[in-house]
């Protein structure tokens, strides 16, 4: 099969926070480079920038400081996190919020005297979450999105990549294969430096928040082309995920933080409020203890017309709801639900990844010419992400790595793909053209469903190593089925069957390596969490899984965590600080 060829100086893959930043300061750093943005979908109407709805974690006076917001995000990562990247997202993040305001033109919520509205996150102990109503996300990409699309980058749009490809002696990167999904044809990508920003999207899990087309690409990609994963068994699920039925795409979506921040309770089927049984600080807890709680109740129960548990906001006051959640209440309603008189069922619901690519503090990989920022990226979260940390890390390191391939690509020239790896790629994205076509839909439910009870929100060896094997099973099917309409020569123009093939090729990829460093901990930390190993020992001692192809097997190992700024046990906050500044419930 031909493969086009195309050359440019920054290429970008994905168009979410991190991506469109990236765009923007490469620009600005470069402006004498050529710079490309390559996206699966249409820029700015994907990705889950656009999804994100609770807001923006920065530190901006009222008692708070970036010390602060820095160790709510150590020891909501329960120590795990890369130090020295934390501490640059929480510094860098009272730029870029300004930078939104200032330069990109984001209106964000403000109070009577001007000052930008901040609202309590679980987990937290300032209310630092800047935000646009209940619809954060779509506010910032928008704006992004206007800038971007006057700043004369070139837009490939509707193009998947599908592979990593190094020069000959695998030191550098070359280029990445990519599939035009309007036409169905191969292109090769070569750039002097590529950053890949394609996100995260745990969705090989039944209840998820990320819309379908996030798959993990790029972590697969990442894999395969020799890059350390660390932290992949740190799945986060949201715990307030709305439970609307299977006959809808609704079912998994979150009802925000926010909710919770401001009073909501969350009550169980005997119509009881319950997750003080689990934590002192009830609801306000953080999304990983919520999460379990909800899922012991879930347990508990025999109702069999009701699967999830409660969130209820009546006792607030049904004007106040709809006027302050305005979005929640609308979805909702969508879906038949009054969340601002009533209840609404809820489920913990997969969310983000914390697991990603080992990186520096500017986006620098291994591989020279591969930088990786966003949910790509491992490191900054460890074992747990706080609520508005998300957004501000897309953000903050978006511009770090536009910042640094700008400044990079100046002494980079472009490199000789190696062939036999350009082919290898090509015929894996093409193993299933011409092969018997079959069904991808009841394979993809049935790794969900593998991992949502074996591999989910409370693990244990036996049951993640039957997690291992549902998903070999589900990739060996996979391997055997073919896709409708798709020979080598035929029409491949959005043939959405074998994206579909190829978007659960990587699901299965990832979900092993998952499983596999989630067996590899043999402790319970932040988001992870084994029936079998429940303490989570001596925090001095932390360490993280590092993950690697050794041929065709994954290996996973440990790492010790370097505690570069602060000890456990110790603090940055000057002595006599409050332990928290939110108002007592």
């Amino acid at each position: 099969m031909q493969i086009e060829r195309h050359d440019t100086d920054i290429l970008i893959l994905g168009t979410g926070g991190a991506g469109l930043f990236a765009a923007l300061h490469a620009r600005q750093t470069a402006p004498e480079a050529k710079v490309t943005i390559a996206v699966k979908g249409l820029i700015g109407k994907c990705g889950c920038t656009r999804m994100v709805q609770g807001g923006y974690n920065v530190a901006l006076g009222g008692g708070d400081s970036v010390e602060r917001h820095f160790m709510d995000t150590i020891v909501g990562g329960k120590w795990l996190p890369n130090q020295d990247m934390a501490w640059r997202l929480c510094e860098q993040a009272v730029v870029r919020v300004r930078e939104l305001e200032n330069e990109v033109g984001c209106f964000f919520d403000r109070n009577p005297d001007g000052t930008l509205h901040q609202k309590a996150f679980a987990g937290q102990t300032a209310d630092r979450t800047v935000h646009k109503g209940d619809l954060t996300g779509i506010e910032i990409i928008n704006r992004l999105m206007e800038k971007v699309l006057a700043s004369g980058v070139e837009k490939m749009q509707e193009h998947r990549a599908v592979g990593l490809i190094p020069t000959k002696d695998r030191s550098a990167l070359a280029g990445v294969l990519m599939i035009d999904m309007r036409t169905g044809r191969f292109r090769l990508v070569r750039a002097k430096t590529v950053l890949m920003a394609t996100g995260g999207g745990p969705t090989m899990y039944k209840y998820h928040t990320p819309s379908g087309d996030k798959t993990m690409d790029g972590l697969a990609m990442a894999l395969r082309a020799g890059l350390t994963l660390r932290d992949m068994e740190m799945v986060q699920f949201h715990p307030t995920g709305l439970l609307a039925g299977d006959h809808t795409r609704m079912t998994g979506t979150v009802l925000e933080e926010g909710l919770r921040g401001a009073g909501g309770q969350l009550i169980n089927h005997a119509g009881q409020r319950f997750m003080f049984d689990y934590d002192a600080k009830g609801e306000r807890a953080t999304r990983d203890v919520v999460s379990r709680g909800i899922y012991a109740e879930m347990r508990k129960n025999n109702h069999p017309d009701q699967e999830g548990v409660f969130i209820s906001m009546s006792h607030l006051g049904p004007d106040f709801v709809a006027r302050k959640f305005k979005g929640m209440v609308k979805r909702c309603a969508d879906c038949g639900f009054d969340l601002a008189g009533g209840k609404v069922e809820v489920v913990p619901t997969a969310h983000y990844f914390m697991g990603g690519v080992v990186v520096d503090v500017n986006t620098r990989t291994a591989m020279e010419g591969l930088y990786v920022a966003g949910e790509d990226a491992g490191g900054a979260h460890g074992s747990n992400r706080l609520g508005g940390n998300g957004v501000a890390n897309s953000t903050v390191y978006g511009g770090i790595a536009g910042d640094t391939m700008g400044r990079d690509v100046r002494a980079m020239t472009l490199r000789e793909p190696d062939e036999e790896v350009l082919a290898a790629e090509l015929a894996r994205a093409t193993h299933p053209l011409g092969l018997k076509p079959g069904h991808v839909l009841p394979l993809r439910q049935k790794l969900q469903e593998v991992m949502w009870e074996e591999v989910g929100v409370m693990r244990t060896e036996t049951g993640m190593r039957r997690g291992l094997t549902g998903i070999a099973e589900v990739a060996g099917e996979l391997m055997e089925t073919g896709v409708a309409g798709g020979e080598v020569d035929g029409d491949l123009a959005f043939n959405l069957t074998w994206h579909d093939w190829l978007n659960l090729r990587s699901l299965c990829d990832v979900s092993e390596v998952i499983a596999k460093a989630g067996i590899t901990r043999e402790d319970s930390r932040g988001a992870h969490f084994r029936e079998d190993f429940p303490e989570t020992g001596p925090l001095e001692e932390s360490s993280f899984t590092v993950a690697r192809l050794e041929g065709e097997t994954v290996e996973v190992g440990t790492e010790p965590v370097r505690f570069t700024i602060v000890r456990p046990g110790e603090t940055v906050l000057p002595e006599g600080e409050p332990e928290t500044l939110v108002a007592a419930e």
